[in-house]
């Protein structure tokens, strides 16, 4: 069978030689999001030991300084530089076998662009002028270098998304009426969210924070501020869960010795995640004014609509453990759970983040709901939430993928002893994940606000309820940075001192369990899903917004509060 004649879906080759110029270019990104991962966890750790008491900062550090430098590190760079790369691996390996050099030239110049608009952020941050959290809130304002870099990463991130679009363009030209291969489907369906959000947030900053901060404009307008950043806040979160998603789909089955439960289901998951996730901001906002009461219990409506999907994930997950292990052998009821590969750290790791996610997940529903959001709104149990979901199931599932990416791209071998490290520094930070999560849940529901440093509020009555708690997260975050040098120390081993191969490097992609059954072509159609996107988002966003422009708020002079 020839190539242009062979279905995308069957089985493919595990081993994987990248062309050198690819292999540069995604070592390149992932080289960068390791040393974000670094500063933003070594950030976390002195951020988390001074709010919980332990230690009392030197003058040239302060509490928000530090958390500014943390969030935006791990949150903006590290999943974002990662990710691209990533997908860039996957793209090359299921579409021609390569990027091509016009391909390249697009990555490139958006890889420099992130670049320079991290080492830029970095400085800022570091020098105290950009004490504003990673979500940059108005009115407190940073110097506008802050926002020009933050500017910089976005329009990057864009053309990279360029340089996924133009490979699967050029593939779908030269296989019409062919399937595309899944992970290069996923990749581009990852990237397509992250363009329609990020144009909220790339609008509030060219439109609005740039001229305030370089003061062209005296006053801002706070409440259209938040309401374009979280147009892209909420997304965000799918944009760092959808690539996770893509290794649960498509390289576990292949770890795990089974195949994919449906080529269909995870394509329609990707569609219903995009249609889904960027018309729900608002349940960001649900305690703020200037917003109509009815525009937020619409997008809390279409909120819980995003429980679907991952629902649909969470069964073709447990289906493909099933077959797998029935396939080998297994028998009974729960037999098949001792045949999955439980010392295998690339799927281990990823295990223990989908386990995390189940009571994460609920947690959001929580945080989403128009009456039950009065009560942890603003409260730490928002920050337990985002941790025991992104900063578990995404960062866990990010870590099993590094364990064979890095090996892939060097050419060398996962050792046993890496292998078990591995598996030591996944169980290291799913403790210390449950270790500071669930103290932070409890003493949210306690009424502990979030974004403070240490304070007793003058002894307050109210603190002592949540003293009992403060040195367990403490030594959560001690948890968290050894695993993070483990991790990193791993990493460094696989990339430059492992064993190496004589042959290619594995690049596991499983096949679908059935392809007799035709993958329907609409599902392929982007121009209808993307419409029905933006009818979405005009229905959830046009009125409210152009209310806020023609009725705008007298606005606020820039502060500084640090």
């Amino acid at each position: 069978m020839n190539e242009a004649a062979m279905d995308p879906r069957e089985a493919r080759p595990s081993s994987f030689a990248f062309e050198r110029s690819d292999r540069v270019l995604i070592l390149a990104h992932l080289g960068v999001a390791y040393l974000a991962l670094f500063i933003g966890a070594a950030a976390g750790l002195l951020q988390g030991l001074q709010r919980t008491g332990f230690i009392k900062l030197p003058t040239p550090l302060g509490y928000y300084q530090l958390l500014t430098a943390h969030g935006v590190a791990l949150a903006l760079i590290f999943t974002t530089l990662f990710i691209v790369g990533f997908l860039f691996s996957g793209t090359a390996k299921t579409l021609d076998g390569r990027l091509y050099p016009v391909d390249r030239v697009w990555a490139w110049i958006g890889f420099v662009m992130m670049v320079a608009g991290t080492v830029i952020g970095l400085i800022t941050i570091l020098t105290n002028d950009a004490t504003v959290l990673y979500t940059f809130y108005a009115p407190m304002k940073a110097t506008p270098w802050f926002y020009i870099a933050m500017a910089l990463v976005v329009v990057g991130s864009w053309l990279s998304g360029a340089a996924i679009f133009t490979a699967y363009a050029r593939w779908r030209r030269r296989h019409r009426g062919q399937v595309s291969p899944l992970f290069a489907y996923m990749s581009v369906a990852t990237m397509i969210l992250w363009i329609i959000a990020t144009l909220g947030v790339a609008i509030e900053i060219i439109f609005q924070l740039i001229p305030w901060s370089l003061g062209w404009v005296s006053h801002i307008d706070v409440g259209l501020s938040r309401a374009l950043f979280w147009y892209f806040g909420h997304p965000l979160v799918y944009f760092w869960l959808l690539p996770a998603y893509i290794y649960w789909y498509v390289n576990i089955p292949q770890v795990i010795k089974g195949k994919l439960f449906s080529d269909s289901l995870p394509r329609l998951t990707f569609i219903l995640f995009i249609l889904y996730s960027i018309p729900v901001g608002f349940h960001h906002q649900l305690n703020e004014p200037g917003i109509g009461a009815g525009w937020k219990f619409l997008q809390v409506v279409l909120t819980m609509t995003v429980v679907v999907p991952s629902l649909m994930t969470a069964f073709a997950m447990f289906a493909t453990f099933e077959m797998a292990g029935r396939a080998q052998g297994a028998t009974g009821r729960f037999g098949w759970i001792r045949k999955l590969p439980w010392k295998d750290v690339r799927f281990f790791a990823p295990f223990l983040g989908m386990v995390m996610f189940i009571p994460g997940g609920a947690g959001g529903i929580v945080n989403a709901s128009y009456q039950m959001n009065q009560i942890v709104h603003n409260t730490l149990w928002v920050t337990g939430h985002f941790h025991m979901t992104l900063s578990s199931s995404v960062v866990l599932t990010f870590f099993g993928i590094s364990y064979w990416l890095v090996p892939a791209l060097t050419n060398r071998k996962l050792t046993w002893k890496a292998n078990n490290i591995g598996i030591l520094q996944s169980w290291l930070w799913f403790v210390g994940m449950l270790l500071m999560t669930v103290p932070m849940h409890i003493v949210g529901l306690l009424g502990e606000p979030r974004r403070t440093a240490f304070t007793t509020y003058n002894d307050s009555p109210a603190v002592q309820a949540w003293l009992p708690y403060w040195p367990v997260m403490g030594i959560a975050s001690i948890f968290l940075f050894l695993s993070t040098l483990l991790f990193l120390g791993t990493v460094i081993y696989l990339w430059w001192f492992a064993p190496r191969l004589e042959t290619a490097a594995e690049y596991p992609i499983g096949e679908a369990r059935d392809t007799s059954h035709k993958t329907p072509m609409i599902l392929e159609r982007w121009p209808l899903w993307i419409s029905i996107t933006a009818a979405l988002v005009l229905i959830a966003y046009a009125v409210p917004i152009v209310d806020m422009i023609q009725n705008p708020a007298p606005g606020s002079p820039p502060i500084r509060s640090w």
